[in-house]
């Protein structure tokens, strides 16, 4: 607290008293603006950290549409593994 009644001291000898009141309206039209902008930038970030963010798998509604549904079998050339190659000879 002490620091600051010092820098303001400091700013009114150097200012003056007409300049001091302009000067901090207009330093704290700056910071509100800046704290606008910061927080647009913020929504905007997780606006597009939710666009990106990859889609959850659906739970079936019910357990007879879990049963129901086959499981998804993968490729037979995917799941055997290749014989190595051999060079003539």
């Amino acid at each position: 607290m002490t620091e600051l009644l010092v820098i303001l001291a400091i700013a009114l000898v150097v200012l003056g008293p007409k300049k001091l009141p302009e000067i901090a309206r207009s330093l704290g039209r700056g910071l509100a603006e800046f704290r606008r902008a910061s927080s647009d930038m913020r929504r905007e970030f997780l606006d597009v950290s939710e666009e990106t963010r990859p889609l959850a798998t659906a739970a079936p509604a019910s357990p007879a549409e879990a049963v129901a549904a086959p499981p998804v079998a993968a490729p037979a050339a995917a799941a055997a593994p290749k014989p190595p190659e051999t060079t003539g000879g």
